[in-house]
């Protein structure tokens, strides 16, 4: 009797033959989730420092470069995101914020959470934020720099880019939280962990926007690898980013 008990134990599946681990992981990383969007909803912070700061860093660039239409193609996509991933930093020094500002990240911590679920979960509300912001700063960098673009053929690179940003971001985010200058030592952090992604995005930007120096090499497979990597190091080294 007792080992019929204990095999149908190993075996245990819901009704419809989901392990459930990955149910109960799946739920902590939608709590976690739905808690920082909902929070977001309400406030607003992250996704309008990041669009106020794309749009007058674009609106910037646009009236002191003053180019001209045929050099666009070539100068746009750093243009592009630079202005999008200074923007973005803005947001992810929010990742934390709240949990900080109530002092409630302690109880996060001690609540039976696993770490890789509350990166992913982090992770992922970053990732609305930055493709919303993207979704407003691209149409207004077309506008405003009288570019045509391949809405379709941007996308995937918008989504790809914007993958390994949230990814590094919210790891180093979590980093910088313990700190006292958090503002300053999450760009240092940051950016130069970026310049793969960066090199990549910009190139593959300026492929579909048709640029003349953009080399024709398998961009976006390149940014997979590095989103993948990005993602992996960051799940696996959270729970020591978090311990102070």
């Amino acid at each position: 009797m007792q080992d019929s008990n204990t095999n149908s134990g190993q075996g245990l599946r819901t009704a419809d033959g989901a392990d459930p681990s990955v149910l109960v992981f799946g739920r902590q990383v939608y709590a976690v989730l739905a808690k920082d969007l909902l929070l977001e909803v309400r406030t607003k912070d992250a996704l309008t420092a990041m669009l106020v700061f794309s749009l007058l860093a674009l609106v910037t660039f646009n009236f002191a470069l003053d180019l001209r239409p045929e050099v666009m193609s070539a100068v746009g996509p750093g243009v592009l995101w630079v202005a999008l991933v200074f923007g973005s930093t803005l947001g992810l020094a929010r990742t934390f914020a709240a949990e900080r500002d109530h002092g409630t990240l302690e109880g996060l911590l001690m609540a039976p959470l696993d770490r890789s679920a509350l990166y992913l979960a982090k992770l992922l509300a970053n990732l609305i934020i930055i493709s919303a912001a993207a979704t407003v700063s691209v149409p207004a960098f077309a506008v405003l720099f009288d570019v045509a673009v391949d809405i379709p053929a941007v996308l995937g690179t918008l989504l790809l880019g914007a993958v390994g940003v949230a990814a590094v971001g919210t790891l180093f985010s979590a980093m910088a939280s313990h700190t006292r200058a958090r503002e300053v030592m999450l760009p240092i952090l940051l950016f130069p962990i970026l310049v793969p992604i960066l090199i990549g995005v910009v190139q593959a930007t300026g492929l579909a926007l048709g640029s003349p120096t953009a080399r024709d090499m398998p961009w976006l497979s390149l940014l997979v690898a590095f989103d993948g990597i990005y993602v992996a190091v960051g799940a696996l080294v959270f729970d020591f980013v978090l311990q102070e």
